[in-house]
């Protein structure tokens, strides 16, 4: 099976590089040459486009940014579908809209390629370790063409129903991701203020179940010295994090909008996440 992978982010490019490790024939794309370059080095091929790499490809996996990408990647002149053999299946990685994906899905099914909404959780280390959750809408025969792709990095692949019902979950779970953020930082906020051990209420609230390991790793983004905290390269990680979750949450309550739900909470958490990421800008805060 010849594989194809299209953005080389800090999550894509290790789930690209793990089709490399696990002996596929992988051919790989991104706008940024050096990630290419890695890629290449590790035993990867490089294509100059979506319809070049389409073309080499029996499965092809996509993580980009956000919808706009999804649909140029997949839609547009040079894109997947423009190379595409009838029979080949694309996994779209990204956290968008369900219609999104219900789009790709409908424009491709026209000439005979399927999609799968493959979306993932575990994060960067997840990708490095290859032990990511894939949430996976879709037809049965789709999913089990591109299974072999998906578990190089995989610890669960769950068939979450139909076609789109993979980016719905993803963006269920990031609501209570989010919201578990924004209920550990305030709680341990509190608690220092009110002179109480940061430490022993992780170690209480770990062993009841209330802080996943998933919090306390977010926790450890605030205890770094104040110096760096300040300093430049620290803010613009943290600032990357924010807008990330920024975005997923906007994805998160436009999906709710078009359900009819009501998500107060949910849009409170996104207009906090600088707060909550501890970035220092004063127009972000």
């Amino acid at each position: 099976m010849r594989a194809g992978f299209i953005g080389l982010g800090n999550i894509g490019a290790p789930m690209a590089e793990w089709l490399v490790k696990s002996s596929f024939e992988t051919t790989v794309y991104d706008t940024n040459p050096e990630a290419v370059r890695e890629l290449v080095a590790a035993g990867a091929r490089a294509a100059t486009s979506g319809r070049e790499l389409a073309a080499a490809s029996d499965v092809m996996g996509v993580c980009v940014r956000d919808d706009a990408d999804v649909l140029d990647v997949v839609l547009g002149e040079d894109g997947l579908l423009a190379g595409a053999t009838p029979g080949s299946v694309i996994a779209l990685h990204s956290t968008i809209l369900p219609r999104t994906v219900t789009e790709v899905g409908r424009l491709a099914a026209k000439r005979g390629v399927g999609v799968v909404d493959a979306c993932i959780t575990g994060g960067r280390a997840g990708a490095q370790q290859g032990t990511l959750t894939y949430m996976v809408g879709g037809e049965s025969e789709h999913l089990e063409r591109v299974r072999p792709a998906l578990e190089t990095s995989a610890a669960k692949i769950i068939h979450t129903g139909p076609l789109a019902s993979g980016a719905a979950t993803k963006l269920c779970n990031n609501l209570m991701t989010y919201l578990g953020f924004l209920a550990a930082f305030e709680a341990t906020h509190l608690a220092r203020n009110a002179g109480l051990s940061q430490q022993a209420l992780e170690e209480v609230t770990a062993t009841n179940g209330n802080m996943s390991q998933q919090m306390l790793r977010f926790l450890a983004l605030h205890k770094v010295s104040p110096e760096q905290q300040k300093s430049e390269s620290f803010q613009t990680v943290i600032r990357s994090y924010a807008d990330l979750a920024e975005k997923d949450l906007t994805v998160t309550l436009a999906f709710a909008r078009e359900n009819g739900v009501t998500l107060p909470g949910t849009a409170l958490c996104q207009q906090l996440m600088a707060r909550v990421y501890g970035v220092l800008d004063e127009n972000r805060r």
